[in-house]
């Protein structure tokens, strides 16, 4: 396989991604895709050669800031304005 097609579907998936959690109406299904989006991130920091930095950002990133997003929107209630 060609190097640098890996590379272009991590873009790829990275900026479709991004693009999804922002045209999404569901804070969760939000949530969701910017971990998507932070996984990403760190797989083309791993393709990159920056192991430390790819583990970072997958733990932080995708863990923590995830879970309390997560936690955050499960633990307030939203009024709808439909």
């Amino acid at each position: 396989m060609l190097p640098w097609l890996i590379e272009i579907i991590l873009f790829t998936v990275l900026i479709v991604a991004a693009l999804v959690a922002l045209g999404l109406r569901n804070l969760l299904a939000a949530v969701v895709t910017l971990n998507i989006f932070s996984f990403m991130s760190a797989s083309i920091m791993v393709k990159l050669g920056a192991i430390d930095v790819a583990f970072t950002e997958a733990v932080v990133g995708a863990g923590a800031v995830g879970v309390i997003n997560i936690l955050a929107i499960l633990l307030t209630s939203r009024k709808s304005a439909d």
